[in-house]
């Protein structure tokens, strides 16, 4: 049994206060992909490139363990390109630059040996595409959790809200909870959106942690303090992968186990945060992450003695 994950494989240009990259290796399921190996091995791709994306890149996810069978690559067309120019509080930013190119036309396929997958990530992408990757499994995924942005709520809200009805999971922002719901409250939007059909609700708040939510319960985890954050570019997808992953290995969708999906998912966000792209992400050993998980327990741990 194993993990899919569907979403973009691109190039990025970015720019920070702290310096600018050419086209580095980007993309929402790169960043998932990436982060979930850390805690699964059994990762399945499903995505498209152009002739342009080179076989290192390839080479470099399968050495995570990430099986690109289901890469489907375009030879006479160019990969989705993206650059961005991130302003000094380094949580807003201009794009400067978005290239569909294969994306223009992505029609995915979900290869028969991906078939069996337990646990399903959906990248962020068109609604209607994320859809024709549902339908198309024969057997529903023991979790399916999506990913989404603003943009997909301002030009195709009703697909968008279609798709939602079909997964357990969602995950936003702050700002895209308080959009797609029409409430400021966080909890009232969170609850305004579980009834749109999702089991669980995930909103992120960079810098300022997770809420994850179901109808009854309510949880939140920091983010870690870091002295250097130096490209924000992937940390919610990193954040996905690092939750999907330790999901799929433990097959515990409990509340509780959900919890620590969230700690795993902050603490590799956390590294990704701290190098351009996928810089940090490519060269983790276990130790490292297993250090940086601590870090987050021994912040929030405390004993209190009510009287």
């Amino acid at each position: 049994m194993s993990l899919l994950v569907v979403g973009t494989v691109a190039f990025d240009a970015i720019e920070t206060p702290f310096g600018k990259t050419d086209k580095i290796l980007g993309g929402a399921a790169t960043y998932i992909s990436l982060a979930a190996s850390y805690y699964t091995k059994n990762i399945n791709l499903v995505s498209v490139v152009g002739g342009d994306f080179p076989n290192e890149n390839i080479a470099l996810l399968n050495k995570h363990s990430v099986n690109t069978d289901g890469l489907q690559i375009l030879k006479d067309q160019k990969t989705f390109f993206w650059a961005g120019r991130y302003h000094n509080d380094m949580n807003s930013r201009d794009t400067i630059t978005t290239e569909l190119n294969v994306l223009e036309t992505f029609n995915p396929i979900v290869p028969e040996a991906y078939q069996d997958c337990e646990f399903l990530m959906l990248g962020n992408l068109v609604p209607k595409v994320q859809q024709q990757v549902i339908t198309q499994l024969r057997k529903r995924p023991k979790l399916i959790v999506l990913d989404t942005m603003n943009f997909w709520m301002d030009i195709a809200l009703n697909d968008l809200l279609e798709t939602i009805k079909m997964v357990d999971v969602l995950t936003v922002n702050d700002s895209e909870a308080r959009q797609l719901s029409g409430e400021y409250s966080l909890v009232k939007a969170a609850q305004k959106i579980l009834s749109m059909g999702p089991k669980y609700l995930i909103i992120k708040k960079g810098e300022h942690g997770a809420l994850l939510f179901n109808k009854e319960q309510v949880f939140f985890a920091p983010a870690l303090p870091l002295e250097d954050v130096f490209d924000p570019t992937g940390a919610g997808d990193s954040f996905a992968g690092g939750f999907i992953g330790y999901l799929a290995e433990t097959k515990d969708i409990s509340f509780d186990n959900m919890k620590r999906a969230i700690i795993f998912g902050s603490a590799t966000a956390s590294f990704c945060v701290e190098k351009f792209g996928t810089e940090n992400l490519v060269n983790l050993s276990q130790e490292q992450v297993d250090e940086r998980v601590q870090e987050f327990v021994d912040l929030v741990q405390f004993d209190i003695a009510l009287v």
